[in-house]
């Protein structure tokens, strides 16, 4: 089975389709600024789940964050989640610069 991922910025969100339909079958929403990259929802409907969407929107989202140059954050728990299982994409983590503290 074969995912198409395509980035939609006038929606902020990145959204998969299977074998070329037309039907959404998953979709990574996210916050973009000049530096960074924050990814906060991520949806897959039930009829989709089990056959690797959720896995080819983060994959497609980061890896065209890494060719912009864009730091991620990673606030959707899946998102973080699989970034920690796949350790090739923790360097586009995004670290504080602040050194405020209380």
């Amino acid at each position: 089975m074969s995912v198409e991922v395509i980035d939609v910025p006038e929606a902020k969100r990145y959204e998969a389709r299977v074998e070329g339909g037309s039907k959404v079958a998953g979709v990574a929403e996210y916050i973009r600024t000049t530096e960074l990259v924050a990814f906060v929802h991520t949806e897959v409907p039930p009829e989709y789940e089990g056959r690797g969407i959720g896995a080819a929107l983060v994959r497609t989202a980061l890896d065209e964050a890494r060719a912009a140059n864009l730091r991620v954050l990673a606030t959707c728990p899946f998102f973080a989640g699989w970034i920690a299982r796949h350790p090739e994409y923790q360097d586009l983590l995004y670290q504080s610069r602040s050194r405020v503290s209380d």
